[in-house]
């Protein structure tokens, strides 16, 4: 009622306890801390465990906690799904060289440090909270994996029954069961390979979920692997889904143990469908994020970010449309995906316009609903794509301006030009520059009485009888 929310963490042997004035304001069971990570220098995040589906109350006691103590507590349709403690550093700079030698001086001393006191939370709960360890012996380890999303890089370490990811911030437990979709997709860069794994319930980066994990490894690097199990167990687990010992690609060995141990099948790119340059997905962007599609036998995979999962049987229709400026709008198009049921749609665009007629030819095949409004304005649009073709060369040629059919004289070499010759022609400048007489500038000689028209040659002065009198006066 006060609105206290200082207040002293005191870890016991089944619970957390948060006493507020030497009173327990909350208690946290560990067996409801499903995960912790340091969100900052002095903050500390603490996951909750959820349902395995949306119906489980947890009221069969099989959870513990609150959700067990029953049917009223579990089945509340809001649950506290995040806790964050701010643990500070609260001892002055000048206090630590007096304390940094004593190190049995309880929280002050682990607080002279920056952050100590927030890592020794987090390492205590760790602990405590059996969060990585109750999973048993790891099976095997990959280091520094790079993650594309959630961004970062991770070790992977994998259990009998969950696979964990160990970063510098962040640190996930997950188990086989949360994984629903299992993609292997090779990068049309011909180097690295990408595994996407869709997880569900999502992982949570603050308020981001993350329903897709993708994964970047590179082709040509070869590993060896012995799995911390003997033979005799590994047979009776899993028979031949899993082996021994690897010596592969390290994205093959990291997909063979997912794929037996989590019993998923690995999905891959359809081979009815390849690229115009021999690939299975094609580069385009959802919005401003540039990524690959790619196209499996009953659905859609656009990775990295954002990873989108789109399954033909939900899909309505599919719209090839122009997008954009005659130039640009002629060599790529963008791709539109109806949902059913009015669940919204997907613009895929910037495709290369290369892929049209592989895409077409797919889409029929996996008889799909395809809508192309490219072909009711090709005409203006190659036209107006040609016209931009014209203007822009003859910028290049100087900027003359467009002619009609006067442009269309033979176009061969100049051959009595010369680049950086005297010209036999005399500039207006020259000293030895002649006027050919325009009548314009007769006139005007004549207005201003000239005296130049009788020097001007005796040629000029019988063409103009006339003028001699006015001259001679």
């Amino acid at each position: 009622m006060r609105g206290w929310n200082w207040g002293k963490a005191e870890f016991g042997k089944s619970e957390l306890a948060f006493n507020v004035s030497s009173r327990p304001a909350f208690e946290l069971p560990y067996s409801e801390i499903s995960n912790t990570n340091l969100a900052g220098k002095n903050e500390v995040a603490v996951e909750f465990a959820l349902p395995a589906n949306g119906e489980e109350t947890g009221t069969n006691g099989t959870m513990g906690g609150a959700r067990a103590k029953g049917r009223k507590a579990g089945g509340a349709r809001d649950q506290l799904v995040e806790m964050r403690f701010y643990i500070p550093n609260v001892v002055p700079k000048k206090e630590e060289k007096e304390e940094d030698g004593d190190e049995e001086d309880g929280v002050n001393g682990e607080e002279t440090k920056d952050a100590s006191a927030a890592n020794q939370f987090y390492e205590t709960l760790l602990e405590k909270a059996e969060i990585g360890e109750v999973a048993g012996d790891t099976y095997a380890t990959f280091l520094d994996v790079l993650h594309l999303t959630p961004r970062g890089r991770f070790d992977i370490d994998m259990y009998e029954t969950s696979f964990r990811l160990r970063g510098k911030t962040y640190d996930y437990k997950i188990t086989y069961d949360q994984v629903k979709k299992f993609f292997l997709l090779p990068k049309p860069d011909e180097v690295h390979t990408l595994i996407t794994i869709g997880i569900d319930p999502p992982i949570r980066q603050g308020q981001t979920r993350y329903a897709f994990l993708v994964m970047q490894f590179k082709r040509d690097e070869e590993v060896e692997l012995d799995l911390n199990m003997t033979e005799e167990d590994l047979k009776a687990k899993y028979g031949d889904k899993v082996q021994h010992h690897y010596e592969a690609p390290i994205s093959s060995i990291v997909a063979q143990l997912f794929r037996g141990m989590a019993g998923k099948k690995v999905i891959a790119p359809s081979k009815e469908y390849m690229s115009h340059h021999s690939q299975s997905g094609v580069k385009c962007a959802i919005k401003a994020n540039e990524g690959h599609l790619f196209f499996m036998d009953k659905s859609f995979m656009f990775v990295p970010k954002p990873a989108t999962y789109i399954s033909f049987d939900n899909v309505a229709s599919l719209t090839m449309s122009r997008v954009g400026g005659a130039v640009s709008a002629s060599r790529t198009f963008d791709l539109t995906v109806t949902l059913k049921s009015g669940q919204g749609e997907h613009q895929f665009s910037n495709i290369n316009r290369e892929e049209q007629s592989n895409l077409e030819d797919f889409f029929k095949k996996k008889n799909l609903k395809l809508k192309n409004e490219m072909a009711d304005d090709s005409g203006a649009i190659l036209k107006a794509a040609l016209m931009d073709e014209e203007l822009a060369s003859s910028e290049e040629e100087g900027g003359a301006a467009v002619r009609g059919s006067a442009d269309e004289d033979d176009e061969s070499v100049d051959e009595d030009f010369q680049e950086d010759s005297d010209s036999d022609v005399a500039e207006e400048y020259d000293s030895a520059h002649e006027s050919a007489g325009s009548g314009s500038d007769d006139e005007m000689a004549d207005a201003n009485g000239d005296a130049n028209g009788a020097s001007d040659g005796e040629e000029d002065v019988a063409e103009r009888p006339k003028k001699k009198p006015k001259t001679s006066k």
